[in-house]
């Protein structure tokens, strides 16, 4: 049975203006609740929702915010996004399971440290319980 219960979700909601908060919200708002990871920046209109069950748990043990450049984050963003959507475009090959949807990464959009560092350290995460290499 697979306990992979992931769905990551980078959506951009253009002129969607129900989607956004107020402007005296932060618009980097991260919110960590259980094994849920909330991602939100209105200004860019984008959400990230990461369900993975010990991601919580995994991530505190990993290097902290700072270790890396946003530079390093982003590159290697990259490259697990193409990697993991070219397998999520090929579900007889790669399995629906791990792979249910595109990731809409765009390159030339700054996403701001905390996206990146989050997003990486899932690609990490989700090498190490499944088994799987996106380098």
């Amino acid at each position: 049975m697979n306990y992979f219960i992931f769905i990551l979700f980078l959506s951009f909601i253009i002129g969607c203006s129900s989607q956004k908060k107020g402007s005296d919200q932060n618009p980097d708002d991260s919110e960590i609740v259980n094994d849920t990871i909330r991602i939100a920046n209105d200004e860019l209109e984008y959400e990230i929702i990461i369900f993975e069950p010990g991601f919580n748990s995994w991530l505190v043990t990993q290097k902290p915010r700072g270790y890396y450049s946003q530079t390093y984050l982003e590159q290697r963003n990259r490259i697990f996004v193409t990697n993991y959507n070219i397998r999520a475009n090929n579900p007889t090959q790669y399995g629906p399971d791990l792979y249910p949807m595109q990731i809409n990464y765009e390159y030339n959009v700054d996403y701001g440290y905390e996206v990146n560092y989050l997003l990486y350290n899932y690609f990490i995460y989700f090498q190490e319980e499944y088994g799987q290499r996106l380098r």
